[in-house]
């Protein structure tokens, strides 16, 4: 039995059926598979989409949507003209998007994303390339003071596959409780974990069960860290107040185009919980330590840039990066916020690092004291640690 099998189960404990698509649901590194209205199939191993030839495959648009409606129908989920969409995933993570005519079109549109077929650790990412072995002591040592973390970056760059990494490095005794809309990170091999999921509502409109209910539901769960998978709507409000009581060491992710454009997406989720931009401002720069930025170019992921979030003195949120990396030359870090950064988080052997700040020079040797006393920025404290 391959390894997929092990991932695509239903909520019933049935494998997933895919018919003709097993063989690429079998083929180790497909990421995601998409079939169009004319039956034609496209798979990325990483690359980017390339479209593929099946054995056997889908002959006319209506084999496809009949297809669709049956995928769907494994994981209890209607699809018919009265509900045209469907989103669907199994137990541990395969995600099954799918969109029948008249919203096509002809025939039905299906997207399918696999989620990683070994459970990646932040070593093994540092070696296929994902950050500088550098980082890895500074990654390491944001989960072990605790440290708040925000993964942005657009779709397919990584986010969720960096935070199983990170929260595979918290400690066995921690209680994690996640929450997200289709589940991801059901897989977490960890001992003490809860993962919830969003419900929808029923044919009577009746049951629906949303991420803000989920989040303000962790708070009654004795967490360690609450995990929310995906910041996409008016949840974020209350994770901001979760995060603001007390709540140390709590992930989540948000799709944005950089650590600066990362006060703009938050705003934006803000005003949909009815939140004013000054009100979100003061809340995320408590919640949020960190943030780490993912990208992809030319089908590789890399983290571009670690940075923080802070409010300005007008009340805006502004985003500053600390360090960033191109995925080829040395990273540039910005001094001073690089020594106050990882001097707060204490992490080993970073100051005799080789470090270029933003112009381009080698800073190796220069001794730079860690300043304090700065007017708009966090002091720098210890790690957090449990009381």
């Amino acid at each position: 039995m391959s390894s997929m099998s092990a991932y695509a189960v239903t909520s019933s404990g049935e494998r997933l059926l895919f018919g003709p698509l097993g063989e690429l649901a079998e083929e180790e590194g497909v990421t995601d598979v998409a079939v169009t209205c004319d039956g034609r199939v496209w798979a990325d191993c990483g690359a980017g989409m390339e479209e593929r030839v099946l054995s056997v495959g889908f002959r006319s648009p209506r084999i496809v949507r009949e297809y669709a409606v049956q995928l769907c129908a494994q994981l209890g989920h209607r699809l018919d003209d009265s509900h045209p969409i469907a989103d669907a995933a199994t137990v541990d993570g395969v995600r099954i998007h799918a969109v029948i005519e008249p919203l096509v079109a002809q025939g039905a549109a299906l997207s399918i994303r696999f989620p990683d077929r070994t459970l990646a650790c932040l070593d093994s990412l540092a070696q296929s390339g994902l950050f500088p072995m550098q980082w890895l002591p500074l990654l390491q040592a944001l989960v072990a003071g605790r440290a708040t973390v925000l993964i942005s970056g657009g779709t397919g760059t990584g986010k969720t596959t960096l935070l199983k990494a990170l929260l595979a490095e918290c400690d066995e005794r921690e209680r994690i409780v996640s929450v997200e809309e289709i589940r991801e990170l059901g897989g977490l091999r960890h001992g003490n974990h809860v993962s919830l999921v969003a419900r929808e509502a029923n044919v009577e409109g009746q049951g629906a069960i949303g991420l803000p209910d989920l989040v303000k539901a962790t708070l009654r769960m004795r967490p360690d860290r609450v995990v929310l998978g995906e910041c996409r709507g008016e949840e974020i409000a209350d994770l901001l107040r979760a995060l603001n009581s007390g709540h140390h060491g709590g992930m989540a992710t948000v799709h944005a185009d950089g650590v600066s454009r990362v006060p703009a997406r938050l705003s934006t989720l803000g005003l949909l919980a009815g939140l004013s931009p000054v009100a979100l401002a003061m809340l995320a720069e408590g919640a949020f330590d960190v943030v780490i930025h993912l990208e992809r170019e030319h089908g590789v992921r890399r983290i571009a840039q670690i940075g923080c979030l802070r409010a300005a003195d007008d009340g805006s949120l502004v985003g500053r990066p600390i360090c960033e990396w191109d995925g080829r030359d040395p990273p540039i870090c910005h001094r001073p916020l690089w020594d106050e950064f990882v001097a707060r988080w204490q992490v080993p052997g970073a100051r005799s690092e080789p470090i270029l700040s933003r112009s381009g020079r080698s800073n190796r040797g220069r001794s730079e004291p860690v300043r304090s006393g700065r007017a708009r920025l966090a002091p720098a404290l210890p790690p957090r640690r449990e009381g």
